[in-house]
C-alpha cells in the first residue's frame, strides 16, 4: 500500500491494517507526516513533533513484533485540539501567555486514547481561547480551509477539521461548548460528533461553561465516529446502520430552515428528498421556545468563561493565573471579554438574571424538546448546520444572506445552539458541494442530526443509515495550499 492509499484509510481500516501487519505504524505515521508537510500552508498544526510520533509509532510496531496485545487504535497518529491537556507535549489554548507550557499530565480523554494504542500527532490550532467560530487566531495565524484556503475553515477546533479533511488523519480530537465541534466540521465537509453533554470526560480541557462543555471526535466517516465513542466510553458493542426505511426524521422550518442561504437551502432540501425516497418519514412540527435558546446559551457562557478559566489554569497547573493570561491575549477575543466576560463589564451577566437562565430556562426548553421528540415519535432532528458555507477568512461581523446583511454569529451559530445548550447528541454529516466558490471546486454543506439526550449510540446507527444515503465527500481540490499571509 502507497502513501496516497494510506491517507484515503479510515480509521478503523488503518488500525485494522496495522494490527494485521499488512502495514507498518511507521510507514503509515509517515504518510501522515509527508500529508501535514505538504499541508502546512493550511496552519492546521500549532505543534507537530515527527520525530516524536516516529518514535511513538516504532514503539508501536515494536510492541507487536513482540506479541503484545493491541488496542483497538494500535499505531493511529491523532490530531488532538491545542485546549485538550497533553503530558510532555505544549499546550496553548491558542493564547501567548501559555506558549510553551507542558502539562504534567493528560486530561482523561487524551489518557483513554493513548491507552488504547493512539499516538498524539499534534496539537491543532484552535480560535484563542476557544472563544469564536472562525479559527482566525492572531497570535498563531489562521487556519485556512482545505476546500478554499481563503475561508475560514469554522471554529473553534478549525485545525482539527482541517487536518482530517485535507488527509493529515483520519480521526481527531475537538471541543464542542456552542458549535465548536460542529461548525468546523461542517464547513470543512467531514462528520463531527458531539456526545450527549458528560458522556466523555473533559477534565484537563480549557473550559467556557461546565453545562455545555464537550469533548468529540472529527472523522470522515460515521464509523470512526462510533470507534472514538467506544474507546472512551468502553461500550463497545459494534454499531449497526439503523433502518432508514420508516426512520421519522423531524424538522422545524419556522426556526433551523428560516433566511438560509439559497445554495444551503437547496442542498439541505435534496437531502431531505433522498432521505425521503430512501423510505425515512419526514415530520413537520415546530420546537417551542427556540427563539429563547441563544439568550440563554449566551448568558450563561458569559458569566461562566472567566471563573471556569481560573480554574483550569490552577487545576492544570499553568504557570499564569487568569489576570497574567488576559494581559496577552489577542485584541478580538479580549474585546469581547471585556464587553461581556470579565468581572465588571458593560454588558456582564448578573446574577439573577445567570440563575434564571440556568436553573429556569434552559431545564424548561430541555423539557419542551423532551417532549417534541416524545409526542411527534421523532427518531432524529435534521437541521441545515449553518446558514452559509464557509466565509471568506477576516470576515467576521456581518454576511450578506439573500441581499441581506445578517451577524456572523447568528449566519454559524444560530442553528447549532439548540444542540450544545440543551445537551443533545449531535451529529454533522455532509450533504453535498455547493456550485462554485472562489476555486472553482466548490464548498461543503452540511446537516446535523439531533437526537434526545442520552441517544448517543442510537443516533451513530441513524448516522450510519443517512451517511449510507448522501455519501461522503472526496478528498478537497486543494490540501496543499501555499502559505497565505
Amino acid at each position: 500500500m502507497n502513501s496516497a492509499e494510506m491517507i484515503e484509510l479510515s480509521a478503523s481500516a488503518a488500525v485494522a491494517a496495522m494490527r494485521a501487519g499488512a502495514i507498518s505504524a511507521l510507514d503509515y505515521a509517515n504518510a501522515l507526516l509527508d500529508r501535514c508537510a505538504a499541508g502546512a500552508g493550511l496552519n492546521a498544526f500549532i505543534t507537530l513533533d515527527p520525530a516524536a510520533v516516529r518514535a511513538a509509532a516504532r514503539a508501536a510496531d515494536a510492541h507487536r513484533a513482540a506479541g503484545g496485545v493491541l488496542g483497538p487504535l494500535h499505531g493511529l497518529p491523532i490530531p488532538v485540539k491545542d485546549s485538550v491537556n497533553t503530558a510532555g507535549i505544549e499546550t496553548t489554548v491558542g493564547t501567548r501567555a501559555l506558549r510553551g507550557w507542558v502539562p504534567a499530565r493528560d486530561a482523561t480523554t487524551i489518557a483513554r486514547l493513548k491507552a488504547a494504542g493512539a499516538i498524539v500527532l499534534g496539537k491543532t490550532n484552535i480560535h484563542e481561547l476557544s472563544f469564536g467560530w472562525t479559527s482566525n487566531n492572531l497570535e498563531f495565524g489562521p487556519v485556512r480551509n482545505p476546500w478554499d484556503p481563503s475561508r475560514i475553515p469554522g471554529g473553534s477546533s478549525g485545525g482539527t477539521a482541517a487536518a482530517v479533511a485535507a488527509r493529515m488523519a483520519p480521526l481527531g480530537v475537538a471541543e464542542d461548548t456552542q458549535g465548536s465541534i460542529r461548525v468546523p466540521a461542517a464547513l470543512c465537509g467531514i462528520a463531527g460528533f458531539r456526545p450527549t453533554t458528560g458522556r466523555y470526560p473533559t477534565d484537563g480541557t480549557a473550559p467556557i461553561t461546565p453545562l455545555f462543555d464537550q469533548i468529540g471526535p472529527h472523522a470522515r466517516c460515521v464509523a470512526d465516529l462510533a470507534l472514538f465513542d467506544a474507546v472512551i466510553t468502553g461500550e463497545d458493542a459494534p454499531i449497526t446502520p439503523a433502518a432508514i426505511a420508516g426512520l421519522r426524521i423531524g424538522i422545524d422550518r419556522a426556526f433551523f430552515f428560516a433566511g438560509l442561504d439559497a445554495q444551503v437551502a437547496a442542498l439541505t432540501e435534496a437531502a431531505l428528498a433522498r432521505l425521503a425516497a430512501a423510505g425515512a418519514v419526514i415530520v413537520e412540527a415546530a420546537v417551542p421556545g427556540m427563539d429563547r435558546v441563544v439568550p440563554v446559551a449566551g448568558a450563561i457562557q458569559a458569566h461562566d468563561v472567566v471563573p471556569a478559566l481560573e480554574h483550569y489554569l490552577l487545576e492544570s497547573g499553568a504557570p499564569v493565573d487568569f489576570e497574567t493570561m488576559f494581559a496577552s491575549v489577542s485584541a478580538d477575543v479580549a474585546g469581547v471579554f471585556a464587553q461581556v466576560g470579565l468581572r465588571g463589564a458593560p454588558a456582564a451577566i448578573a446574577d439573577d438574571v445567570y440563575i434564571a437562565a440556568r436553573d429556569v430556562a434552559r431545564p424548561a426548553l430541555q423539557q419542551a424538546m423532551a417532549a417534541w421528540f416524545a409526542d411527534h415519535r421523532i427518531d432524529a432532528m435534521l437541521l441545515p448546520a449553518t446558514m452559509v458555507a464557509a466565509t471568506p477568512v477576516g470576515q467576521a461581523d456581518l454576511v450578506e444572506i439573500g441581499g441581506n446583511l445578517v451577524p456572523f454569529a447568528t449566519a454559524i451559530a444560530r442553528n447549532i445552539s439548540p444542540g450544545s445548550t440543551l445537551g443533545l447528541p449531535s451529529l454533522v454529516l455532509p450533504c453535498g458541494l455547493t456550485p462554485g466558490g472562489s476555486t472553482g471546486g466548490g464548498l461543503p454543506v452540511a446537516i446535523e442530526l439531533d437526537g434526545p439526550a442520552g441517544s448517543d449510540r442510537r443516533l451513530l446507527a441513524i448516522g450510519m443509515a443517512v451517511e449510507a444515503v448522501l455519501g461522503v465527500l472526496p478528498a478537497p481540490p486543494c490540501p496543499t495550499a501555499p502559505q497565505m499571509g
